[in-house]
């Protein structure tokens, strides 16, 4: 099944701690093709996005994190969604000379866009990435067409 153009390469949710953001690293480089234009930039975006989510909101508290990879025409989806942070939702911080605050600014120079929707008390940040040709499973994804979470995508599906 495809979700608005978009079919699932796979999600992994994560405890909301620290060794979490390299773990989400080494799964997006798991899920991407070596030699990806754009893997590098991907990575770095995971990384930003899924160290946001556990410094500023519920999933640091105990809670989770879950970074999802989609694929359609022509482009890679990263998904990171979140426990919620009381209503905050992520923004480009203003640049004032300090080394915190400079996260989404990372996602905004390194994608091709980002956004976020809200799921409830939880966030969904989202970035996509171009690329050429390309193609994925069937899996349901985070992306809005389809908001439930897929638990793996290696799960074989039921007939």
């Amino acid at each position: 099944m495809s979700c608005g153009g978009l079919v699932v390469l796979g999600v992994i949710t994560l405890p909301g701690v620290r060794e979490s953001v390299a773990n989400a690293r080494l799964f997006l480089r798991d899920m991407l093709p070596v030699g990806l234009p754009a893997l590098d930039d991907l990575v770095s975006v995971g990384s930003e996005t899924v160290c946001n989510a556990i410094a500023h909101t519920a999933s640091g508290h105990g809670g989770q994190v879950t970074v999802g990879l989609l694929v359609g025409e022509g482009l890679y989806r990263l998904e990171v969604a979140d426990d919620g942070a009381g209503g905050r939702r992520p923004y480009v911080k203003a640049e004032d000379g300090t080394e915190s605050g400079r996260g989404m600014r990372v996602v905004e120079a390194l994608s091709e866009r980002w956004g976020f929707r809200a799921d409830g008390d939880r966030t969904v940040v989202w970035a996509e990435f171009r690329i050429g040709n390309s193609s994925g499973n069937s899996d349901r994804g985070l992306s809005p067409a389809c908001p439930t979470l897929v638990p793996t995508a290696c799960e074989e599906e039921k007939r």
